[in-house]
């Protein structure tokens, strides 16, 4: 986050609890949970709200130091928005040292508990947003769906209890500035509720409920905390497959290249054309560099190898054979591997022949034959290298590759 002037939201996010059902040797905020704290992670939703706001940790005093370095480390460009404080004896003790730092000019405060370290920074906009547009005390929350029994003290079961009328709560829980000071001044001290809202509803201000969400849930148990990492392994394996099938469905480029020199005994083929009185290429087959490099390139985009290495050098069957032969045979194996040339481009570098006159004939055979766009292009190199000597020509070509979608989705 950049820099503000001044905050309107204030988050305390309470991470003073002993956390002894948990079983951990520390407190509930500074257990690991896949190489992160449970504080670090709470505090990572926190700092991915749409606006930015003072962040306020509660802490134990024995993990103080480490409660800077972790808030300091999440906060980033906006430390200076960041105040950690010495948690009290009780919950309610903890938010009020939390609320005597809160900055002027900040108007809504959400009280967050580091337990529900999955919380989605988009539940905390959620709440800021209620508040506002309420004007009361907003707290996010889960209908029930299992069956709720009353129970009476020797385990027998007294009703049946309407679950329709009930809710799960989470946090963050937010209240106009105000309300939670008002409420808070005069909670009775010998009281021990479980949650923000229960203080402010018993000094008569109104809190609604708002959907929450099945990510926010409080790390409480060593089941719970299993249950966390089981969730955080999956986000990383969807994670994973998603970027394999970005790049599996991202164009691949291939290039090719490919040099022959001349040989005055043989006729010219290049780029799939005749060429009558032109010198010819050297070659096993009809020697048409532009052809072959096409090849190169279309089936290093599929990494399906080389030229050399698919049709071989001295195949008796490929003896003399024309263009059409190798480019129909790597069509075919780049369709087989599930792609589909986007377009192709070649540029023949060489003395001779001239060829512009025949450039859009070539382009035409060839893009016939692949399906695709072919564009040709020529130049020479100045009399420079054995191209400039009149010795051969080289043929450079560059292909485009797209996944076959038809194919992906069978």
């Amino acid at each position: 986050m950049t820099e503000y002037a001044t905050p309107a939201v204030a988050v305390i996010v309470v991470a003073a609890g002993s956390g002894s059902r948990l079983g951990a040797a520390e407190p509930k905020a500074f257990v690991q949970l896949r190489g992160r704290t449970l504080l670090e992670r709470a505090l990572g939703s926190v700092f991915g709200m749409v606006e930015p706001a003072q962040v306020i940790v509660v802490a134990p005093d024995s993990h103080l130091s480490e409660a800077r370095a972790i808030a300091a480390s999440a906060a980033g460009a906006a430390v200076g928005y960041v105040d950690v404080v010495v948690g009290g004896a009780t919950r309610a003790d903890s938010v009020n040292r939390g609320l005597a730092v809160v900055r002027p000019g900040v108007e809504t405060v959400l009280v967050h508990d580091a337990a529900r370290a999955l919380t989605p920074s988009a539940l905390c906009d959620a709440v800021v947003a209620a508040v506002r547009s309420t004007g009361h005390g907003v707290v996010p929350g889960l209908a029930l769906v299992d069956t709720i029994k009353h129970v009476g003290e020797d385990g027998t079961i007294l009703a049946t209890v309407d679950r329709s009328a009930l809710s799960a709560v989470q946090t963050p829980q937010g209240f106009p500035r105000g309300v939670l000071l008002a409420a808070m001044s005069v909670a009775d001290p010998a009281g021990t509720p479980t949650d923000d809202a229960e203080i402010v509803a018993a000094a008569g201000h109104p809190v609604g409920v708002i959907p929450g969400d099945p990510l926010a849930f409080k790390i409480t148990t060593p089941w719970d905390l299993r249950r966390a990492k089981a969730l955080l392994a999956e986000r990383v394996e969807a994670s994973a497959i998603s970027a394999t099938d970005a790049a599996a469905a991202s164009p691949r480029i291939g290039s090719g290249l490919d040099v022959h020199g001349y040989d005055d005994s043989a006729p010219l083929w290049l780029a799939g054309l005749h060429w009558p009185g032109e010198r010819g290429l050297s070659g096993h087959s009809d020697g048409d560099a532009a052809v072959h490099a096409i090849c190169d390139a279309l089936l290093s985009a599929a990494g399906l190898g080389d030229v050399g290495g698919v049709f071989g050098v001295a195949d008796p069957r490929l003896e003399g054979a024309h263009g059409e032969v190798f480019l129909r045979e790597t069509l075919r194996r780049v369709t087989a591997a599930g792609f589909r040339i986007g377009n192709v481009t070649v540029q023949i570098v060489g003395n001779q022949p001239k060829v512009g006159p025949r450039r859009l004939e070539a382009e035409a055979y060839l893009g016939a034959i692949l399906a695709a766009p072919v564009s040709v292009s020529a130049t020479t190199t100045d009399r420079l290298g054995f191209t400039g000597r009149g010795e051969g020509l080289s043929v450079i070509a560059t292909c485009l590759l797209e996944r076959n979608r038809e194919r992906r989705t069978r």
